[in-house]
């Protein structure tokens, strides 16, 4: 159910849209002219506009443009019965999410509405979801609304303000780090540093100097002193990513900060203390670590106080969409593109695949589809093969050639769907949505003589 403004000064086709949109229960407001819409839509909420090009004062582009400096969030169709090419093209780069030719099957405008819609809610859900976590707990860069990433929040909201060490696991790419920065601006040390330091990249010389820093002459190339990651992170919070990658003498020093707040330069006796909040993140499982000996028991319970399990994407798909719009908005924005959004084809191979790198590798795999992508959306072919081969019902495609005749795209499909179900023609026949008498016929009209 959606507010859908009508701006056509073609009356019949007003009707039409109105008797369609009304039985579907959406809310409908009719105009005839630009002006005149402009002036209904200051009092009223809109979350979809279908425009006609060719109106008595403004176009249709000009007029999308006015209305999206009074409702940002709503989002456009473009009807005409003179399109062109180029006067689609101007539309979409213009922001109209689809352009439609007049006379249009109401089947098709019904479609290009659901998607619309899908796509404006998909925005206004993220924005108010965004929102109300900013005012929450400061949680801006969090992207979700599965019941598992609201646990997730509602324990983080919970513990934010206090001074306990937080130990943050899950699987990598998960958004571990995002969580961090979470916990450390809903604190009451948000005004402080927040200094992030990955204990896999050093080795345990290089960290320590990196973590508790070192004097002058301490070790060759130490030119002067120099201040460690924690005494940098004093009165605010540190972070310490891949701690289960640290070498069994760095937990050692690490359990006397944890223990009593103190540490002492590399090459110095004088204990130095530091008022530091520690949170700790590792892809790895420490009680498993701790039972084979890689992982000191004690320094375990010292990070384990409360404790944090960051849920794989697999089990949050209800995030999908709204990480993926809004990685799509991220690089299409970086890259100076204008693209409205993703296929239903798309769509399902997203929600489908089951992301073992997590937040991460769909970041990544939206930023090369943002790249690669060449049309108004995103399409399968944007993907890495890895993707669609991956699902169990692979989104399959069929390249036609500009200029070929009908009857050459109706064997082409014929064949496809053959080959997809290896030969069998009731099958074929039913996934064509054509009776199996009319499928021998097209296969003997269409074969060579």
């Amino acid at each position: 159910m959606a507010s859908i403004l009508i701006v056509d000064d073609d009356l019949n086709t007003c009707q039409a849209l109105q008797l369609m949109l009304s039985k579907e229960g959406h809310d409908l407001l009719e105009t005839h002219t630009g002006k005149e819409a402009l002036e209904k839509v200051r009092g009223e909420a809109v979350d979809l506009a279908i425009i006609d090009w060719k109106m008595p004062g403004m176009n249709g582009l000009e007029f999308f443009q006015a209305l999206k400096a009074i409702r940002p969030e709503v989002v456009g169709l473009m009807i005409s019965a003179h399109a062109t090419v180029d006067l689609a093209v101007s539309a979409i780069k213009g922001g109209v999410f689809d352009f439609i030719t007049k006379p249009f099957r109401m089947g098709d405008i019904k479609k290009a509405i659901a998607r619309a819609l899908e796509a404006q809610a998909l925005v206004v859900e993220n924005r108010r979801l965004r929102q109300a976590l900013k005012e929450k707990a400061s949680f801006s860069s969090i992207i979700g609304k599965s019941p598992a990433l609201v646990r997730v929040m509602d324990l983080v909201a919970k513990i934010a303000p206090t001074r306990s060490t937080v130990l943050l696991t899950g699987e990598s790419g998960t958004g571990k780090e995002i969580i961090a920065e979470a916990l450390h601006f809903a604190s009451t040390r948000e005004d402080q540093p927040l200094v992030k330091v990955n204990c896999g990249a050093l080795n345990e010389s290089l960290l320590e100097s990196e973590l508790f820093g070192h004097e002058k002459g301490a070790f060759t190339g130490a030119f002067q002193q120099r201040l460690g990651r924690f005494e940098s992170a004093d009165r605010g919070t540190i972070f310490l990513d891949e701690i289960g990658e640290m070498s069994p003498g760095m937990q050692v020093k690490m359990l006397r900060v944890l223990q009593d707040g103190s540490l002492e330069r590399v090459g110095s006796s004088r204990s130095i203390r530091v008022d530091v909040r520690i949170l700790a993140a590792t892809n790895r499982n420490l009680e498993e670590e701790v039972k084979a000996g890689r992982f000191r028991r004690d320094l375990f319970y010292r990070l384990n106080v409360i404790s944090i399990e960051i849920p794989p994407l697999r089990d949050r798909r209800e995030d999908i969409p709204l990480l993926a719009n809004y990685f799509l908005n991220k690089y299409g924005e970086l890259n100076n593109k204008k693209i409205q959004g993703f296929s239903l084809d798309v769509h399902r191979v997203l929600t489908g695949y089951h992301w073992p790198g997590n937040v991460r590798e769909l970041e990544n795999v939206i930023e090369r589809a943002v790249s690669l992508c060449q049309t108004a959306t995103i399409e399968p072919s944007d993907l890495p093969p890895r993707i669609i081969s991956s699902l169990p019902e692979a989104v399959e495609q069929v390249t036609i050639p500009i200029g070929s005749s009908l009857e050459e795209v109706e064997q082409l499909v014929i064949e496809k769907t053959l080959i997809k179900t290896k030969g069998d023609k009731k099958l074929t026949a039913r996934m064509l949505g054509i009776s199996l008498s009319s499928l021998y016929n097209k296969i003997s009209r269409n074969a060579p003589a």
